[in-house]
């Protein structure tokens, strides 16, 4: 792999670790900001909510502008958001910080998606893209944990500063690295517009939609349902958080490596996992053991399943920097689903393991979603055992 595609993956790394830090300081900025828990898990909402509706439009914007300049107009729009965030005095100016960093980290997922596929040959393609989405990954295994001991030994705003100058690292790599590129798109952006019209390519992204929303709705409260229901001590939330983010590592490795062989047996038997880990978590979650050994399960089985969503994806289209933008922003709307249901059923007194079987519905709704594709492949089995037969 071009130590290119490595440098997307840092900043997909850094604008991740940007989302999903929020999870683990909730109790800072509940307390500096004078709001419920809840209205910090909104704050992880509303970074999603920016990646669903404004990440296509600044792609849209963006398209006939060359990759590596687009690259590089979003990693400055990023930054702006960011600082905006490390400063900000209030709520609501955090509110807006956060949107305008999740528009720009969608645009940049896919833009970074796009790039690596045209950086390498088609045969290693997969990979690459599973390096950049290993970025998403990493964050959870490192920088979420990193972000949280910054909270609680220098503040909530030496995270979000030390993003920023992640941000700036990974941009000053990229204008050295990244080719000129004398366009922004092989094909127009109407080619793009028309592959919208196949459901095979919606139903790819409803799954990707419930998948994450499964394991999000569980991971936005990770922190308070691992202290105040399972028990454990503030200063081994980070620990745990990191033993989850290891998980997602270890998963994205396998399922990169096996998607293009295997993506609809990884999509079906990591929802089961999911589903059991979820259903095991809620019932047992004030059993430290077991909490763990969930923890684990989810993080092996949710988010790792990308590689396989992002090959169904590709192969239902022509996996341009616009398909691959709205794909983000769907699996985001997920997130939305997840941490806004979660926070809901929390407000409205069901207690703090009840975004756990949010999850739990969400994977079922997954599995379900797959029956059609899975009865095909049978049906296809079937078929072509029966033509051998009266071939023989």
């Amino acid at each position: 792999m071009p130590l290119v595609i490595y440098v997307l993956g840092l900043m997909i790394f850094s604008m991740t670790t940007s989302e999903f830090m929020v999870a683990g300081m909730m109790s800072s900025l509940s307390r500096d900001f004078g709001v419920s828990i809840a209205a910090v898990g909104y704050l992880i909402s509303a970074y999603a909510a920016g990646m669903i509706i404004g990440g296509p439009l600044l792609t849209v914007g963006l398209y006939k502008v060359p990759r590596k300049k687009a690259f590089m107009v979003l990693a400055i729009v990023f930054f702006a958001g960011q600082t905006l965030g490390a400063l900000a005095p209030n709520y609501e100016i955090m509110m807006v910080a956060r949107v305008i960093t999740g528009i720009a980290s969608s645009a940049c997922f896919g833009v970074s998606i796009a790039l690596a596929l045209t950086l390498v040959s088609s045969e290693s393609g997969g990979r690459a893209a599973s390096i950049v989405l290993g970025g998403l990954m990493v964050a959870t295994a490192i920088g979420l944990p990193v972000a949280m001991l910054c909270d609680q030994y220098f503040g909530w705003r030496a995270s979000f500063w030390a993003v920023d100058v992640l941000v700036l690292l990974s941009a000053i790599l990229a204008q050295w690295l990244i080719p000129s590129s004398p366009s922004a798109e092989s094909v127009s952006i109407w080619e793009e517009f028309k592959d919208f019209n196949n459901r095979h390519l919606w139903a790819a992204y409803t799954t990707s939609m419930l998948i994450i929303g499964a394991a999000f709705a569980a991971f936005s409260y990770f922190s308070p349902i691992l202290t105040d229901v399972a028990g454990f001590g503030e200063q081994t939330v980070p620990l745990l958080l990191g033993i989850y983010g290891v998980a997602t590592v270890i998963g994205n490795i396998i399922t990169g490596r096996l998607a293009d062989r295997y993506m609809m047996p990884i999509l079906t038997t990591g929802l089961i996992m999911l589903t059991s880990a979820l259903i095991i978590f809620g019932l047992l979650a004030d059993h430290p053991v077991i909490v763990v050994m969930a923890v684990i399960v989810i993080g092996l089985a949710g988010v790792p399943m990308n590689p396989a969503m992002t090959t169904r994806v590709t192969r239902s289209s022509n996996a341009g920097s616009l398909v691959n933008t709205i794909h983000v922003s769907i699996i985001n709307l997920g997130i939305v689903i997840g941490s806004s249901l979660g926070g809901f059923t929390i407000d409205q007194g069901f207690g703090l393991t009840s975004p756990l079987w949010v999850g739990v519905i969400l994977a079922v709704l997954g599995l379900i979603s797959l029956l059609p594709y899975l009865l095909k492949i049978r049906e296809t089995e079937v078929q072509t055992g029966s033509r051998k037969q009266t071939c023989a």
